[in-house]
C-alpha cells in the first residue's frame, strides 16, 4: 500500500516538471518570433539604405569592361598600323631585290584593305583605305614591270638543233642542221612514205621554254595580277612577249609566210621541196612547239583555266595562221595529178596531229583554231578527191604527142602504173579520205574502182595512140608491150589482190591476141613466100628432079623469084623490127620463139623442097642466102631498139 502511493507521487511530479518545461518552451518560441520579426525589419531597411550602392559599384564594372575592349581594340587597330608601314617599306623599296617578300606585302596590304573595310567605325577607315589601295595599285604596277622584265629575260627562241633533239631519231636530219633544205625534206616519194607511217607511237620531247625555278615566281606575279583586277594587262603583256618568240623559234626553223599567189608563180620542184618541209615543220610545231608553249601556259595560270586557253590561243594564233595559211594555199591552188601525193601527205599529217591539236588547244578560246585546222583536213581531203576525178580524165584524154617509134611502153603507161602503185601505200590515208565524203565501209572496192577505171582509161588512150602507127604489126607490138608492162605491174604490187586473178587473166589474153595480131600482120606476107601456092600447076606439086627439070610444073626463075623476094622481106624486117623494142626479156624471148616456130620450119621445108633447083643454077648463094641458123640468129636480133635515129614506121 505504501509502496503503490509512493509511485502515484512521482508521476505527479514528472507530468509537473513536463508542464513546466513546456510552459518555459513557448515562451522561448515567442521570444524567438519576436526577436526574428525584429531582425527581419532592420534587414529591409539595410537593404534600402545599400541599393544605390549596389547600383554604382554595376556601372563601374561595366566601364571597366568597356575600356579593356577598346584598349585591346585599339591594341589590333595599332597592330594593323603597324604591319601596313613594314608592308609599305618593302613595297616602295621595289620587287627587284626580295620580290618573294615584295609578294607578301602586297598580301599583307590587301589583309589590311580587308581589315579596315570591315571595321567602319573606326573614325578615320576612310582615309586609311584610300591610302592603302592607292599603296597596292602602285605596287601592282611596279608587280607588271617585273613580270615583263622576267617573262622577257627568260623567253629566248629555241634553236633548231634543240627542236630536232626532241624529235625521234627517224626524223632528225642527217646533215647540218642550219641545212634548212635537207632539215625537214619529206617528199612522196615510196620510200619517205613509209618511212613516216612507221613513226607511230614514236617519243617527242617537247624542249623546256621558261627555267622550270623560274615557273613559281612568275606564276606568284600573274596570280597577283589577276586578283588585282589587271588581267587585261597580264594578258598583253603575256601575249607580246611569248609570241613574238614562238614566231621567231619557227622563222629560225625556215616557216615561211607565204600567199596563195606565192605558192602559184613557183615552179613545181620548188614548190614539193616546201611542202615536204611544211609536213616536218607541222610536227614539229604541233608536237614540240605548241605542246611546250601550252605547258607554260598551263603553269603560269594554274587555278585560272579560262584565262590559260585564251592566252595560249593569243599567243599561237599567228604561228598557227602562217602554217595552215601554206596548206590553204596548196589545198586550192590549181589541181594537177602530180599533186594528188603531196596532197595526201599534207592530209595524212592533219590527221596525225588531230587528236593533239583538239588536246593542246582545248578550250572555248582555242575553239577558231581547231575549227581553221579542221577546215584545212577536209579541204585538203576534198581538193585530193577532186584530183582523182582530174587524173581519170585526163589519162583518157591525154593527147600528148610523144611517140615511141619502137612500139616500147610508153611514158604515159608506166607514168600511170607508178601512179597507181603509189595509191596502195595510201590506202589508210584513202579510207579516211573516201570517208570524208562517203559512208562507205571499205577501202577496198571504193580503192579497186578509182584503179579500174584508171585502167580502163589507160587502155582507151592507148587505143588511140596505137593508131598513129601505119604498120599494123608495130600497132599490135605496142598494145601487147604496153598491156603486159601493166599486167606485169599488178601481180608485183598490192594492186593484184585488189583487182584480182579475173582482171591479170583477162588482160594476160588480151596481150598474147596482140601477140597473135603482130605475127599475123608482120609474117603472114612473107611465109607466102614460103608456100609452095602459085609455083605449081595443080596448087600442089612434088619435088623437082635431080636434073633441075620442070616436070612437077615449077620452074627455076620463079623459085628463085620467090627467093629473092623472101630475102628482101625478110631484110627489111630485119633492119625495121630490130630498131622495135619489146623491153621485157622474158615477153621479148616468147614472141622471138613464137615467130622461130612458124618460120623456121616453113623456110627448112621450101628450102629442102626447092632449094636443089636453085643449087644446080648459077650463083645459088645469090638467091639462098640465109640457112635456117642464119634466120634463128638474125631473130635473135628482133626487138632490140637498134639505131634507132632513122626508124621505118
Amino acid at each position: 500500500m505504501g509502496i503503490a502511493v509512493l509511485g502515484m507521487d512521482s508521476l505527479s511530479d514528472r507530468a509537473a516538471m513536463m508542464r513546466e518545461a513546456l510552459q518555459n518552451s513557448q515562451t522561448i518560441t515567442d521570444n524567438v518570433v519576436s526577436i526574428l520579426g525584429s531582425f527581419d525589419s532592420r534587414l529591409s531597411a539595410l537593404e534600402t539604405a545599400m541599393r544605390p550602392t549596389q547600383i554604382r559599384t554595376h556601372a563601374i564594372r561595366i566601364a571597366h569592361e568597356n575600356i579593356d575592349k577598346t584598349l585591346k581594340s585599339a591594341e589590333v587597330i595599332l597592330a594593323q598600323f603597324d604591319l601596313s608601314r613594314q608592308a609599305e617599306n618593302k613595297i616602295l623599296k621595289g620587287p627587284h631585290e626580295d620580290l618573294e617578300g615584295y609578294l607578301a606585302a602586297i598580301d599583307q596590304l590587301r589583309n589590311n584593305i580587308r581589315f579596315f573595310s570591315s571595321n567602319k567605325n573606326f573614325r578615320n577607315s576612310d582615309g586609311v583605305l584610300n591610302q592603302a589601295n592607292a599603296l597596292l595599285d602602285k605596287a601592282i604596277s611596279k608587280l607588271e614591270d617585273e613580270f615583263k622584265q622576267r617573262l622577257n629575260s627568260y623567253s629566248k627562241p629555241i634553236e633548231p638543233d634543240r627542236l630536232f633533239d626532241g624529235l625521234p631519231n627517224a626524223l632528225r636530219p642527217s646533215g647540218s642542221p642550219g641545212n634548212q633544205g635537207d632539215a625537214g625534206k619529206t617528199t612522196h616519194n615510196h620510200a619517205d612514205h613509209h618511212h613516216n607511217s612507221d613513226l607511230e607511237g614514236a617519243v617527242y620531247t617537247p624542249p623546256t621554254l621558261i627555267p622550270p625555278r623560274i615557273m613559281p615566281l612568275l606564276h606568284d606575279l600573274a596570280q597577283q595580277m589577276v586578283r588585282a583586277g589587271h588581267q587585261q594587262q597580264l594578258l598583253r603583256i603575256y601575249k607580246e612577249t611569248r609570241s613574238l618568240v614562238l614566231e621567231e623559234s619557227l622563222r629560225k626553223l625556215g616557216v615561211e609566210k607565204l600567199s596563195k599567189d606565192d605558192v602559184q608563180k613557183m615552179q613545181w620542184e620548188v614548190l614539193e621541196a616546201k611542202i615536204g618541209n611544211w609536213i616536218h615543220f607541222m610536227r614539229i610545231a604541233v608536237k614540240l612547239l605548241f605542246a611546250g608553249e601550252r605547258k607554260v601556259c598551263d603553269q603560269m595560270f594554274e587555278g585560272f583555266d579560262s584565262l590559260s586557253d585564251q592566252c595560249f590561243a593569243e599567243v599561237t594564233a599567228s604561228s598557227v595562221s602562217v602554217l595552215l595559211s601554206f596548206g590553204e594555199a596548196i589545198a586550192r591552188s590549181k589541181r594537177s595529178p602530180e599533186k594528188l601525193f603531196v596532197l595526201l601527205d599534207m592530209y595524212e599529217i592533219m590527221r596525225e596531229l588531230h587528236s593533239e591539236i583538239e588536246t593542246i588547244f582545248k578550250g572555248k578560246a582555242c575553239t577558231e583554231i581547231r575549227e581553221s585546222a579542221l577546215g584545212l583536213t577536209k579541204r585538203l581531203a576534198q581538193t585530193a578527191q577532186e584530183t582523182f576525178g582530174d587524173f581519170e580524165e585526163a589519162v583518157e584524154k591525154d593527147a600528148t604527142k610523144t611517140a615511141v617509134l619502137d612500139g616500147t611502153v610508153h611514158p604515159l603507161t608506166s607514168y600511170v602504173i607508178n601512179y597507181v602503185k603509189f595509191l596502195f601505200d595510201y590506202q589508210s590515208t584513202l579510207k579516211q579520205l573516201f570517208q570524208e565524203f562517203e559512208n562507205a565501209d571499205g577501202t577496198n572496192s571504193q580503192l579497186a574502182s578509182v584503179t579500174m577505171r584508171i585502167m580502163q582509161a589507160l587502155q582507151t588512150n592507148l587505143d588511140g595512140k596505137s593508131k598513129q602507127y601505119k604498120d599494123q604489126a608495130l600497132t599490135h607490138l605496142f598494145l601487147m608491150n604496153n598491156i603486159h608492162y601493166m599486167v606485169r605491174s599488178v601481180r608485183r604490187s598490192e594492186a593484184k589482190d585488189l583487182l584480182g586473178d579475173d582482171w591479170v587473166q583477162r588482160h594476160r589474153r588480151i596481150v598474147q591476141q596482140h601477140a597473135n595480131q603482130y605475127k599475123r600482120n608482120a609474117w603472114q606476107k612473107i611465109l607466102q613466100c614460103l608456100s609452095v601456092q602459085g609455083l605449081t600447076s595443080s596448087g600442089g606439086g612434088s619435088a623437082a628432079g635431080g636434073d633441075g627439070g620442070n616436070s612437077s610444073g615449077v620452074s627455076r626463075a620463079m623459085v628463085k623469084d620467090r627467093f629473092k623476094i623472101f630475102n628482101v622481106q625478110f631484110e627489111e624486117l630485119h633492119q625495121r623490127q630490130s630498131q622495135w623494142t619489146v623491153p621485157d626479156t622474158e615477153l621479148r624471148e616468147s614472141l622471138r620463139l613464137a615467130v622461130a616456130e612458124v618460120l623456121l620450119p616453113a623456110y627448112r621445108s621450101f628450102l629442102k623442097r626447092f632449094g636443089p633447083l636453085v643449087e644446080n643454077g648459077k650463083n645459088p648463094q645469090k638467091y639462098i642466102k640465109y640457112t635456117a641458123e642464119d634466120l634463128e640468129r638474125m631473130l635473135g636480133e628482133f626487138f632490140e631498139g637498134k639505131n634507132l635515129s632513122e626508124p621505118k614506121r
